[in-house]
């Protein structure tokens, strides 16, 4: 029977479904007026959408819940439902942060053995090679949320911690959405997960760890013999750890050979050969909190600020409150952040803008000194990216 398939978002992860279905007709808040879109669809205003005349939606996974036509669907499923049916191992890999690392990580270890890698990584999932034994997905609390028959083989969870709450509505709701693939696994499939939900429901095996040590300690890795440290130790080891899982082996080697992608304390030094550090991609409280605990040794010149997408900053301020730091705040929360940074007594300055901050910094950094970008925000409210602020904060100081 014929199927009228209705997909919301005409963008990065929903055009590529036009390769596997026919005739799709895409709802878009973007689209004023109908037009033809790729491979024989149909791109037409949200409002246009009557879920009487839809037998299935497809959502991309950015729309959050409170979009009219997420209310509107009578049958919505995710990318991840859509291709439940590809006959593969599938290793699911998320958390708040290093989920991208660790996906990075985990298909260099695994691609001698045909994997490919995807899912919210960058590579939509219906541009995946289906004849590939092996999918290891970077897989996120959105796309978690509008998944309900697709459950990975094996799900590796790094720590979570509240992040994305205007999007999921509370911090419940965002840790339900990240443990929810538990609740679907099989008895057949594993899981690696913090130690905290060693107590969630699930059919699956569950292995859990404390951290980095413990994991290492349970899967028999030495850590020591991985060059990777700081936040990115904990990304290796879950990565070696599947690898082990699934094959027996662990190769150090293999590991030591990965390189970082850049904006993840990516360190690069200014004419007077000072330290700055771009950790751009810190989004949220738990990211800078790793990026402090790496340098904080040293008098830290931090850059905060963005959107914080309603997160209670207070967690990190009490990590701040006996830290030799100061503060520059920019973005949308500058003032939200310098109200706190008078209440816990901290020295801060409230910068015009990101440019603006490095340049205060650059009039006081010492050699012994760490200027370090770790926003604990999105970009959003100014860029069109975290690397596009990471690339500003890199040129303006290689120009000082």
């Amino acid at each position: 029977m014929f199927k009228r398939i209705s997909i919301f978002g005409y963008g990065t992860t929903t055009k590529p479904l036009t390769k596997h279905i026919k005739n799709a007709v895409f709802y878009d808040d973007k689209c004023t007026e109908p037009y033809a879109g790729i491979n024989g669809s149909f791109v037409r205003p949200s409002s246009e959408f009557d879920p009487d005349f839809s037998d299935l939606e497809i959502t991309s996974p950015g729309i959050p819940p409170s979009n009219p036509l997420i209310k509107k669907a009578k049958n919505l499923i995710s990318e991840y439902d859509f291709f439940n049916d590809i006959n593969n191992l599938k290793i699911w890999i998320s958390g708040t942060n290093g989920k991208t690392t660790t996906t990075q990580m985990m298909q260099h270890l695994l691609e001698d053995k045909g994997s490919v890698a995807g899912g919210n990584i960058g590579v939509p999932l219906a541009d995946l090679d289906q004849k590939s034994p092996i999918w290891i997905l970077e897989t996120s609390s959105f796309t978690m949320h509008y998944t309900n028959e697709a459950a990975p083989n094996i799900y590796a969870l790094l720590p979570i911690s509240p992040d994305h709450i205007s999007w999921h509505g509370s911090e419940e709701a965002y840790f339900s959405d990240k443990l929810k693939p538990l609740g679907m696994m099989k008895s057949t499939d594993k899981a690696i997960v913090p130690e905290v939900f060693k107590d969630v429901e699930t059919r699956a095996e569950l292995i859990t760890y404390k951290d980095e040590k413990d994991l290492a300690k349970i899967f028999n890795i030495d850590a020591s013999r991985v060059n990777f440290k700081g936040a990115f130790l904990a990304d290796a080891l879950l990565a070696m750890a599947v690898d082990k899982m699934l094959f027996d082996r662990v190769n150090y080697k293999k590991m030591n050979s990965f390189i970082l992608d850049p904006h993840r304390q990516e360190e690069v030094r200014d004419t007077k050969n000072r330290l700055w550090v771009n950790d751009t991609k810190a989004t949220n409280i738990d990211a800078s909190i790793a990026a402090l605990k790496r340098y904080e040794d040293s008098f830290i010149h931090l850059i905060l600020g963005g959107d914080d997408k309603g997160v209670d900053l207070k967690e990190l301020f009490e990590f701040l409150k006996d830290k030799k730091v100061k503060l520059y705040n920019i973005g949308s929360n500058k003032d939200k952040l310098s109200t706190l940074a008078q209440d816990y007594t901290l020295s801060f300055v409230k910068c015009k803008n990101l440019v603006s901050a490095i340049q205060k910094i650059s009039l006081n950094l010492q050699k012994d000194e760490v200027a370090l970008l770790s926003p604990a925000a999105s970009s959003l409210d100014e860029f069109s990216s975290y690397a596009q602020r990471g690339d500003l904060f890199k040129n303006t100081v290689k120009n000082i």
